[in-house]
């Protein structure tokens, strides 16, 4: 297997963006952090906490219907331990949206008290969203307001600038560019990253992440990996998995030896096409 090569993405409008956001935080109420339900940790920028400071938060785990149930409630449980509020939703298919401005306002129920008894009505929320590349954010803003607001892509890095949008009459969000963090001091986090399509695969080492994930799900699903290649066994070499990858999808090459190449983008294409199953790559007690 190849040695992993250190997995880096920090583009120029990224770093400007954390200085805008800073600059923006004193003018909201809430954070709402969007994380991938499949990797809570790995999808968690740690400069957040820096940037975010003691504003009321909410966690929103998108994509959840891509991840494993079971462990998502893991995650949900978590959170409530620490005090923050989140909520599992898929911004595709719609699933939960339509209960975010309810758990907005209940983050902020100590803001409406302290409004209500200088007289003030006003159930405004001005929200930050923040979010890694490739996230959902846009998806999920566009769903929320019932228009195209911003601008949507299926690859990491389209949002490059900071907008107000007006969702509801209630709610307004200031949408933010997805901000990875400059170095990745835990190359498992750039993995599970790679894994769930948050990073340009021009930067990465595709076949070690390829036989990572063959290994990760081997281990953690192997009979939703029989199931989606056919295999009678889950061999513990990534390498004898992709030949039989190879041999049932027939991905052959002069002289019958394993197009190796081919089935690494069939595999990675399957995974993050989401054709193998639900799976989650993270659990909190790991």
């Amino acid at each position: 297997m190849s040695e992993a090569k250190p997995i880096q993405w920090f583009p120029g409008h990224m770093a400007k963006a954390k200085r805008e956001i800073k600059e923006h935080i004193k003018q909201v109420d809430l954070v709402i952090e969007l994380k991938d339900a499949r990797i809570p940790y790995s999808s968690t920028n740690p400069m957040v906490d820096e940037i975010v400071g003691n504003k009321p938060r909410l966690i929103l785990l998108n994509k959840s219907t891509l991840a494993d149930s079971k462990v998502t409630k893991k995650w949900q449980d978590y959170y409530k331990s620490l005090g923050i509020l989140s909520l599992d939703i898929d911004s595709i298919s719609s699933y939960n949206v339509k209960n975010i401005v309810k758990y907005a306002t209940m983050a902020l129920k100590d803001l409406f008290l302290a409004r209500e008894k200088k007289g003030i009505k006003s159930k405004t929320i001005k929200a930050l969203i923040i979010g890694i590349p490739n996230v959902g954010k846009s998806t999920l803003i566009n769903t929320l307001a019932k228009r195209k607001a911003v601008k949507v892509g299926d690859k990491p890095g389209v949002t490059k600038s900071q907008t107000w949008i007006k969702v509801t009459d209630d709610l307004f969000l200031l949408d933010t560019p997805g901000i990875l963090w400059p170095k990745f001091e835990d190359q498992n986090v750039g993995l599970k990253l790679a894994m769930a399509g948050s990073i340009k695969d021009e930067i990465l080492d595709m076949e070690y992440v390829c036989c990572q994930a063959i290994s990760y799900i081997g281990n953690r699903y192997p009979e939703l990996l029989k199931a989606r290649f056919n295999l009678e066994e889950i061999n513990e070499d990534p390498y004898k998995v992709m030949a039989e990858i190879g041999k049932k999808r027939g991905c052959f090459i002069k002289g019958g030896e394993i197009d190796l190449d081919r089935v690494k983008t069939i595999f990675m294409n399957e995974l993050r096409g989401n054709k193998i199953g639900a799976m989650s790559y993270e659990e909190p007690e790991e």
